[in-house]
């Protein structure tokens, strides 16, 4: 069984670099199947599971894929032979669902079953599907998928999403960059990542305005094209970082992360008692004096993201005092509390919120990684745990965080993998 050992005590020092956001290469291969010609080259792409995955799901339709050792992924989706996704691919990754769109615009028709991954909560498909139906699709769910008819072209119309939705935002997106006429996307998500998605698709000759605000305007057109495109940086990777140097009281320059894209954690940091400097470059964050417990809540993008609530949550637990954080989107968000208990970390958990008494030393402790960030928070615990740290459950990890282990090395951190992941030519060939 893979584990990463952690001994923790060391002060992190140094420059780390972010790769590209996993969160807005998996939409773009999506939106790659599009393209009735041309290829599509995306760069600074991580060598991730989830990556991976998505691209065994775009093969099995007939567009080609491969993924460079240097981060360069190459697409090609003119010849696609089928429009059904096979269930052992999809139910590993949520995002798999993000190929319905662009096959309902370009084909017709999408079968794709309910997808998996983390175990965090309810994340229905139902306002994906809501897009879907108001550009004249008509969809059904028997047997575990959800297949999607329209004859000829999908039509532009208004759509208003109920709730604030990045998966739906970005599928209904996709699916209407092809539809006749104009679409409205009302009350749409917000995240950095929507942006870069929709950069890409105007990049493939779609007409897409607003993006990043929460009313989305596209004009359709006919055809579609590959193009090239680089990924902005991953911000939730730079803010585990950040908080990593946070957390063992450090100095790190984390390279290429946005300031406007991690607002809501450097004002949180801040008001703990961190130090924080905005780069052209970067993030440069460090620990010169006492903290302070804060509370915080997630929300929706430019709210503080859900997907760093956990390592935010260890950070407060190093911190004197006591901080309530309040998680708003997702109700199985705390599983990574039971494990943070095993070391020392004092916190309890009341409906959406868990309360931490903060300043207890952590202790090493054999752990499990519940999902893909509580896996993270467990590391950045290690970090700082008196003794020896084992973490297990590697596979949700390695979804979201390519070398995770010799970045924290880099930067001081005692710390090493029971098993070396394959180089990524002996992993996936085209």
């Amino acid at each position: 069984m893979a584990t990463i050992k952690i001994t923790g005590g060391k002060r992190l020092m140094g420059s780390v670099r972010v790769d590209g956001a996993k969160n807005a290469v998996l939409p773009i291969m999506a939106a790659s199947l599009l393209a009735a010609q041309g290829e599509t080259i995306i760069d600074d792409v991580p060598y991730l599971t989830d990556i991976l995955n998505l691209a065994d799901v775009v093969r099995s339709l007939g567009a080609k894929a491969e993924l460079t050792p240097d981060g360069r992924l190459r697409l090609g989706a003119e010849r696609l032979i089928t429009t059904t996704a096979p269930y052992e691919l999809v139910r590993k990754m949520r995002a798999s669902f993000w190929v319905a769109g662009p096959l309902l615009a370009r084909l017709g028709h999408f079968r794709v079953p309910l997808p998996g991954g983390c175990n965090i909560g309810e994340r229905p498909v139902d306002q994906h599907i809501k897009g879907f139906e108001a550009l004249g699709a008509r969809v059904n769910i028997e047997h575990g998928y959800v297949e999607g008819f329209v004859d000829g072209r999908l039509r532009g119309n208004r759509v208003y999403l109920d709730v604030v939705s990045v998966g739906a935002t970005i599928n209904t997106m996709m699916a209407a960059t092809l539809a006749e006429g104009q679409t409205i996307i009302e009350n749409a998500a917000k995240e950095p990542e929507i942006v870069d998605v929709a950069n890409y698709l105007n990049a493939m000759g779609a007409k897409v305005r607003g993006a990043g605000t929460d009313v989305i305007r596209i004009e359709g057109v006919s055809e579609l094209h590959g193009a090239m495109h680089t990924v902005i940086p991953d911000r939730i990777e730079a803010g585990t970082y950040m908080l990593a140097a946070a957390i063992t009281r450090g100095d790190v320059f984390v390279e290429g992360a946005i300031y406007n894209h991690l607002s809501p954690l450097c004002a949180k940091l801040r008001e703990a008692g961190v130090t924080i400097e905005d780069d052209i470059r970067g993030i440069r964050v460090r620990v010169d004096g006492p903290l302070q417990a804060v509370d915080v809540k997630t929300l929706p993008h430019p709210g503080f993201p859900t997907d760093l609530q956990a390592q935010m949550l260890t950070f407060l637990a190093t911190v004197k005092g006591v901080s309530i954080i309040t998680e708003t989107l997702f109700e199985n968000r705390f599983l990574h509390v039971a494990e943070l208990r095993r070391m020392g970390v004092e916190v309890k958990v009341e409906g959406r919120s868990a309360i931490v008494d903060g300043g207890t030393p952590l202790t090493g402790a054999k752990v499990n990684a519940t999902d893909l960030r509580a896996g993270a928070a467990l590391v950045l615990a290690g970090l700082v745990a008196e003794g020896e740290t084992i973490v297990t459950g590697l596979d949700h990890i390695d979804r979201g965080y390519s070398d995770i282990v010799s970045k924290l090395r880099t930067l001081g951190a005692d710390i090493s993998r029971t098993d070396a992941r394959p180089p990524l030519h002996l992993v996936k060939a085209n």
